[in-house]
């Protein structure tokens, strides 16, 4: 028996892509003489659908693509994800399904059974969890077949669910496993997977095809890395990171293979280089599904706009980015020579409009209400403002996607401007520490230099007072991004953290900052979502909560 695993991009909602990917996958695992091919989960609708699920139309069409899915199932059996009506009236209304498709039937529908409702996933607001389970004969063969989490509560001290779907299925005698999954992205997420993988694999004694969507929705990142791993634990095949592929397999060639594989065949999983190739993903998938192509961002000499810019010009060609230097009477001389040099190293278009005659235009305006007041935050905000103003007239007026700039460790203690330097369709780097953002340029030079060298030795300045430095208001940011990571990451409480040997004052602050901040990253756009905890849809806070404020 011949299975192919396909690992593909699909686009929520876009029922007649989907279709016509799932279409030629069939086709190429046909041509490779696959007996199965194998599907992501929720691949006929794409993942995460969220409310898109409460729509009777959105099911339905659902429904009707697996309905075109079986006139393409002659000779050839199709594992494919689908939301499944559930004709019980108690409980959801759905369930999350693997359809087991051959000759123009459903041979089989394996529910899931673990539903997160943890970081980004929500899936029992949706679904129900099946309780029975039941493996897949076909061919001679059985077929324990799950979904993307009823592989993952194994092996815990701690486990999140009273149940393992495996240990049910192992009970009538397998003789392979098949997980559909839509696993996401994060810098760690790829050494996990196999572990896992590998753990079912020592626990149950069987080989495992593991397929998984690649693609960004919004935010989240899919990074495919799909597996088949024989029953002595070995990784037979993981393919690439970040693009679709296919690829067939022979099932005995894995099954009582003890010995027989050398090496793992597992890919170099370097951290710059994976959040680097996801960020890319993630920004030319946004602009792809919706229909965009061109983006603008202000370019202010600093390390954050400068990166931004290389991403959005590796992702979606020099010719589609347009930098906007807007100096004020405060911008030093060679922040802008350092951003005409960047425009020039990469192709990119660019304009310069200074912001002095706005900003005085406001200050005057508000003259009478501002009479015996001092130079303070606000007139720093009013330029952030100015600027924030040209950028979003520049991207109505032709069309463009905003970039916004901004850093986790800014957006993490409110050290941005709402409606200014914090406005912006899509945050590209807001998943990434400040120290994260050197490694990556350092990434970016790695072979010569891209980012001209004083945009990265220069003390980092918002450049909105005379001879300003960041070091003005945060800590330095080695040890502000540490403390950060510690509370935001690792979950821990101001007392762990101390007794770590942070300072007291610097941990009370800081914490202090992101918690009374919160309202302000509730008006952030969307962050590209590289960390094992982003902002966004996967950290839910109160924005009135008074814990550490």
């Amino acid at each position: 028996m011949k299975i192919a695993i396909a690992q593909q991009n699909y686009h929520i909602g876009n029922f007649e892509a989907n279709f016509e990917n799932i279409r030629k996958g069939i086709q190429q695992a046909k041509e490779q003489g696959a007996d199965i091919v194998v599907f992501g989960e929720l691949a006929v609708c794409g993942y995460p659908p969220r409310d898109f699920l409460e729509f009777e139309d959105f099911i339905n069409k659902s429904l009707e693509v697996i309905e075109k899915i079986k006139q393409e199932s002659e000779g050839i059996a199709v594992v494919v994800g689908a939301p499944t009506i559930n004709p019980v009236p108690e409980g959801k209304d759905l369930f999350n399904s693997a359809y087991f498709i051959a000759d123009g039937k459903i041979i089989h529908k394996a529910h899931k059974a673990l539903l997160p409702t943890y970081d980004i996933f929500d899936e029992y607001r949706y679904f129900e969890p099946v309780t029975t389970f039941e493996v897949v004969q076909y061919q001679g063969k059985k077929i324990a077949l799950t979904v993307c989490e009823d592989i993952w509560n194994i092996g815990n001290e701690n486990p999140l669910y009273k149940i393992c779907p495996m240990d049910e299925l192992i009970k009538q005698e397998p003789d392979f496993m098949i997980n559909i999954s839509a696993s996401p992205f994060d810098y760690n997420h790829a050494k996990d997977r196999i572990d896992v993988i590998r753990a079912n694999v020592d626990r149950y004694g069987l080989p495992i095809f593991y397929v998984n969507n690649v693609g960004a929705q919004t935010e989240v990142i899919f990074d495919g890395g799909s597996i088949v791993m024989n029953d002595d634990g070995k990784v037979v095949q993981e393919l690439p990171y970040f693009e679709e592929a296919l690829a067939t397999f022979e099932v005995e060639e894995l099954i009582n293979s003890k010995g027989k594989l050398e090496k793992d065949i597992e890919q170099a999983k370097d951290k710059m280089n994976l959040i680097y190739e996801g960020l890319l993903l993630g920004i030319r998938d946004y602009f792809g599904k919706l229909g965009f192509k061109k983006a603008i961002l202000g370019l202010s000499g600093g390390v954050d706009s400068a990166i931004t810019l290389v991403l959005a010009a590796h992702a979606l060609g020099s010719e589609n980015v347009r930098a906007v230097l807007m100096p004020s009477q405060y911008s030093s001389d060679h922040s802008i020579d350092d951003s005409i040099k960047l425009v020039e190293n990469l192709g990119c278009s660019h304009d310069i409009i200074p912001i002095q005659n706005p900003y005085e235009a406001f200050l005057k305006t508000l003259a009478p209400q501002f009479e015996g007041t001092s130079f303070n935050v606000t007139e720093e905000n009013i330029q952030a403002r100015s600027r924030g103003v040209i950028l979003m007239a520049l991207s109505n007026k032709f069309g463009y996607i905003l970039l916004n700039t901004s850093n986790k460790s800014e957006a993490a203690v409110g050290y941005g401007t709402l409606y200014g330097d914090m406005a912006g369709g899509l945050s590209v780097i807001g998943d990434l520490y400040k120290t994260e953002v050197y490694g990556l340029c350092d990434y970016i030079n790695r072979n010569g230099e891209v980012i001209p060298k004083h945009i990265l030795t220069k003390a980092p300045s918002a450049e909105l007072r005379p001879n300003q430095k960041d070091s003005d208001s945060l800590p330095d940011y080695a040890d502000l991004d540490e403390v950060l990571f510690q509370y935001i990451e690792q979950r821990k409480g101001p007392k762990e953290i101390i007794a770590m040997g942070f300072d007291k004052a610097l941990v009370d602050r800081t914490l202090r900052l992101v918690n009374i901040n919160e309202y302000k990253r509730y008006q952030t756009p969307p962050m590209l979502r590289v960390s094992p905890k982003a902002f966004g849809m996967g950290r839910r806070m109160p924005i009135v909560g008074k814990y550490l404020s």
